[in-house]
């Protein structure tokens, strides 16, 4: 993997757990910000056969679309719900926000800039809980 103290994610056999673990890898990574590395690690634990290249779908959503609005992590796992269910726009919408009440449960709010007030440093760690949270809201749809 790709930071200090690595977790090999390929040993949990969970695929909520893997993509929690490879998101939050690829953040520390430095190669990729929050909304890259969420999209990146669902589209690797459901659409692999997808090009890499949709990473550059979400290279302007990262700290809050560069204005620090909607968590970048969030907004790179929604369109990755839309990679993942790409003709059922009702399911997709339904998940959102599923995955929106779930984060502000956990946060308190979706705008970045609230979270990171009240979150120093958390980045990294949100990365990999958004992106396992929409894993496992996939999961349960199947």
């Amino acid at each position: 993997m790709f930071w200090n103290n690595r977790k090999d994610c390929s040993e949990t056999e969970n695929i909520a757990d893997r993509v929690n673990c490879e998101a939050e890898g690829l953040y520390r990574s430095g190669r990729m910000h929050c909304a890259e590395a969420a999209l990146v690690a669902l589209k690797n634990g459901f659409r692999p056969e997808l090009p890499d290249e949709v990473v550059q779908l979400a290279a302007g959503f990262g700290g809050g679309s560069g204005t620090g609005c909607i968590c970048g992590a969030v907004s790179g796992a929604t369109m990755a719900l839309g990679l993942i269910f790409p003709d059922d726009k009702r399911r997709v919408k339904r998940l959102t926000q599923e995955l929106h009440r779930w984060f502000k449960e956990q946060y308190g709010a979706t705008c970045c800039k609230v979270v990171l007030a009240n979150h120093k440093g958390i980045c990294a760690e949100l990365t990999g809980q958004v992106a396992g949270q929409a894993a496992q809201l996939v999961i349960n749809e199947r």
